[in-house]
């Protein structure tokens, strides 16, 4: 994957951003240290399905998992489910470990659990090792997403 995509879309948003390249990393701990920020602020770009050919984007704190009651309860369905590593690719544009709400294929909405604001964060760019350094309440009101408790 070429980084292109996202770090272009991320430049026309007008949001401003630090780009950061790092070598692949294995863990949680290691992308947050080579973003030069703490785990917490590692924000996960999660796709979760709602219905056919519907989907949103989840921003989720790297030390937090989707609570997937609340996120339920939030959009007002019985069931959500995370598509599989293809399906993902082709209603974002992006793979796994890549995904990210800028430059994607379609502009799904997005929900961002409320710890996003406040702080400085680190989102994924559109390619492994790309990332973005941004303000959390910049962020959220650039993609104009929904902020709310989604995690645990």
């Amino acid at each position: 994957m070429t980084e292109e995509r996202g770090v272009e879309a991320l430049r026309e948003s007008g949001l401003t951003h630090r780009i950061v390249r790092h070598p692949p990393v294995n863990s949680l701990e290691e992308a947050a240290t080579a973003r030069g920020v703490e785990p917490a602020a590692v924000i996960k770009t999660i796709v979760v399905r709602r219905a056919d050919d519907d989907y949103v984007f989840v921003l989720v704190p790297g030390d937090r998992t989707i609570a997937w009651p609340k996120l339920r309860t939030l959009l007002g369905v019985n069931r959500l489910s995370m598509p599989d590593a293809g399906t993902a690719r082709d209603v974002t544009g992006y793979e796994r470990g890549t995904i990210t709400p800028f430059g994607s294929t379609r502009a799904w909405p997005v929900i961002a659990d409320e710890r996003v604001r406040g702080r400085t964060v680190s989102i994924g760019a559109g390619a492994f090792g790309v990332s973005a350094t941004v303000d959390g309440d910049d962020l959220v009101k650039t993609l104009d997403a929904t902020v709310a408790d989604v995690t645990d």
